[in-house]
């Protein structure tokens, strides 16, 4: 297995990307932290890869360092190292712009791109101490790339993942800590449930190539990919996991 006895956080763990990775990295021997902002969905994640004692639950608020600061500090605590960070906490508002408020871009921002940020920082300053040829994943989406109406703060804090992965990449490439990120297109989450209500869905996987809604589990084997020795050569890359979302326009 290629995780055996690794160590992987996975901040947002109990959405549907995040979920789908938890469980894959746990299939694949490591120990996960589920880590969430609702614990009880982390906790009942957690619960569904167990028994093994693969998985557990931690509270989190990725728009306060300290909060990612203590989850990743409790990790190394009890497991005494940390390979992987998988940042995947992500929300939207959905809104034309004209009546767009700046709280409502703002609070996007927070966990988007602080969340992101947050997540590096306190994951490589880990990996430093451990000395740890570790990995941290971001994600990033095909919003980052073209534009989308009603939207604007959401597209924004992508575009700036993928920026963030490349600049920290770059940085701490000394320390042999790699830095990828992945860019879904529209892939069957709680994140697209406003859209699926709103009758979107249909549209959105029309405009990928095969004209269907990606599995959450299809993007966390790319994570995983990309987490692994196999990628070793891989750093600072956006990779997207779109069927040809972006390509296809």
């Amino acid at each position: 297995m290629r995780f055996e006895g690794k160590v992987v956080v996975v901040f947002g763990g109990a959405g549907g990307i995040g979920s789908a990775t938890a469980r894959k990295f746990a299939g694949e021997g490591a120990h996960v932290v589920i880590a969430d902002i609702n614990h009880a969905a982390a906790a009942e994640v957690a619960r569904s890869i167990n028994p093994g004692d693969r998985a557990s639950a931690a509270a989190v608020d990725v728009s306060d360092y300290s909060s990612v600061d203590a989850v990743v500090n409790q990790t190394v605590a009890h497991y005494g190292r940390l390979d992987v960070v998988f940042n995947s906490a992500a929300i939207v508002v959905r809104r034309p712009l004209l009546e767009h408020e700046p709280p409502d871009f703002e609070r996007v921002m927070r966990v988007n791109v602080d969340g992101t940020f947050n997540g590096i920082l306190a994951a490589s300053r880990a990996m430093r101490e451990l000395r740890t040829r570790g990995c941290i994943v971001n994600t990033a989406s095909v919003a980052g790339y073209m534009a989308a109406p009603s939207m604007i703060g959401y597209q924004a804090s992508k575009g700036a993942v993928r920026s963030l992965t490349q600049t920290a990449a770059l940085e701490l490439a000394p320390l042999a800590i790699r830095v990828v990120a992945v860019a879904p297109g529209a892939v069957d989450t709680p994140l697209l449930a406003g859209a699926a209500a709103a009758g979107l869905d249909r549209d959105l996987a029309r405009r990928q190539m095969r004209r269907k809604m990606i599995a959450p589990e299809k993007v966390a084997d790319v994570v995983l990919f990309l987490a692994s020795d196999e990628a070793d050569a891989i750093n600072g890359t956006t990779v997207l996991v779109d069927d040809g979302y972006v390509s296809f326009k």
